[in-house]
């Protein structure tokens, strides 16, 4: 069972929820320590007084916000708790939006919203259907570690996730990072697409969405463990140059089915076939045979000599 890591409230409007807060994920990667080369000893970081040069213990040790190097504020945990902000013990939701409306860069880690007791599990149900009845995420605010927070509330199951947001003066403008000017054809986009249609898929299920990382790096340290040769290491395809990008997205789609087991031609949208400047030479008919507009012209001129030959001369 996680721990609660923030006890308060969702306050909507005057609706008040007693929630405990606990973290909706789990970090399964494989974590190092430092160690001296030379004897296997364990490096550790000690906290040390400046002034004194000793070693202090996680007792010893305060908050506090420094003014100039030799003025200090010190600031409690009581004191950060008593906060003078309605949302020092509250989730306040401020607003409801479509998710849609919210950019994935402003949403942080994710946390489960469990109601506090029988008192809160009216309130917390009628929250989240009301959720998930209007297909909308709420922006709430909220202040944990010292400062005010932005985050959205939505339902995941029967369960409230809030996922902490970043402010809009936290996110960096992009404008910098653009590439140059360069012109993309409707040929080119047809086959971009055409590629994104064969790797769609309607979950994020299956082998390739494991994490291979930790398990090679389980696999490294159980053959040192045991003294083993290591696995050997699959070597990687040599990226080619991309010289032309319409073959390189054709050959893509051709990939993309052949590693989901499709047979057939890749199919780019039917794309169109570019136009050639040499000029076609002339079909030769062959010997003893007429083409069908000659058989027409020939036929026709037959009629009309019979048509002619069978009229009487008019009489002046």
């Amino acid at each position: 069972m996680p721990r609660t890591i923030w006890s308060g409230a969702i306050s909507f409007g005057l609706v008040t929820v007693p929630i405990n807060v606990v973290s909706a994920t789990e970090d399964h990667s494989i974590r190092f320590h430092q160690y001296h080369l030379e004897d296997g000893g364990r490096i550790r970081t000690r906290k040390v007084c400046e002034l004194e040069d000793r070693e202090v213990g996680q007792g010893e040790i305060g908050k506090g916000y420094e003014v100039t190097k030799t003025q200090v504020i010190p600031i409690s945990d009581e004191e950060l708790r008593e906060l003078p902000l309605p949302t020092a013990k509250s989730i306040e939701i401020e607003a409801f939006v479509p998710l849609e409306s919210v950019d994935p860069i402003r949403i942080g880690e994710g946390y489960y919203l469990q109601p506090a007791g029988q008192v809160a599990a009216k309130p917390y149900k009628l929250l989240r259907q009301a959720l998930a009845r209007s297909a909308k995420v709420a922006v709430a605010k909220y202040a944990w570690s010292g400062r005010e927070r932005l985050g959205l509330l939505r339902v995941r199951d029967d369960v409230i996730v809030l996922h902490a947001m970043r402010w809009p003066d936290e996110i960096r403008d992009p404008a910098e990072l653009l590439p140059p000017p360069v012109e993309i054809s409707q040929e080119e986009i047809d086959g971009a697409m055409a590629l994104m249609d064969t790797m769609t898929r309607e979950d994020l299920e299956g082998e390739e969405f494991r994490d291979t990382y930790t398990e090679a790096l389980a696999q490294v340290i159980e053959a040192k463990q045991g003294d083993k040769p290591l696995p050997e290491a699959p070597q990687p395809e040599e990226p080619g140059k991309v010289l032309d990008l319409m073959a390189a997205l054709t050959e893509s789609v051709s990939r993309a089915k052949a590693a989901r087991g499709e047979t057939g031609d890749a199919d780019v949208h039917d794309l169109p076939k570019k136009k050639t400047t040499a000029k076609k030479a002339p079909k030769k008919t062959p010997a003893g045979k007429t083409t069908a507009k000659t058989e027409q012209k020939t036929t026709a001129a037959k009629k009309t000599t019979k048509k002619t030959a069978g009229r009487r001369p008019r009489s002046a």
